[in-house]
């Protein structure tokens, strides 16, 4: 099974497609990862069109089964939440329309997933992803490793709901 990770963002949009299974195996494939990015100096709609067209792409080309969106939650500064919202919105609409299964967690989520510790720090989780993938350096910049450590905690997260029966589709 294939998932795709994505964190969003207007200036830089993380993805990492990762291939894993639910045999209870923690043992993952990183198949790519990278970022998406738009200058600051373009206008909101065509950096939101460029972000729709890329992800678009990205979606045909690697087909993946499921989905996963970083949850947008801020605390502080609504003035970086919106941009990450409304990329967020893009990438989730995207994955909808091709009736692919799309999933959203708040980082606090992915660290508990893939670490075991919901305080964990960004250094651990990149850590984690390398050694689950079997990587020898953590991904490179850190939008496409949390965007692997999204798609990783999909098949944590599904794998203990199907054990526990905790939802009805996956």
């Amino acid at each position: 099974m294939f998932v795709l990770g994505i964190d969003p963002g207007l200036t830089r949009c993380g993805f990492g497609l990762v291939e894993g299974s639910f045999d209870g195996v923690e043992s993952f494939r990183a198949v790519r990862a990278g970022t998406i990015e738009t200058s600051p100096k373009t206008p909101v709609e065509q950096r939101l069109r460029q972000l729709h067209v890329e992800l678009e792409e990205l979606m045909r080309d690697t087909t993946p089964d499921a989905v996963v969106v970083e949850r947008v939650f801020f605390q502080r500064n609504a003035k970086t939440a919106i941009p990450v919202a409304q990329a967020s919105g893009v990438a989730i609409a995207l994955a909808g329309g091709d009736d692919v299964a799309v999933r959203q967690f708040t980082a606090q989520e992915v660290k508990l997933a893939v670490t075991g510790y919901g305080a964990a720090s960004k250094s651990q989780v990149q850590g984690m992803v390398a050694k689950l993938c079997g990587l020898t350096e953590i991904p490179r910049p850190a939008d496409a490793a949390d965007a692997l450590a999204l798609a990783i905690a999909y098949f944590m997260v599904v794998r203990t709901e199907r054990r526990y029966h905790l939802r009805s589709r996956a």
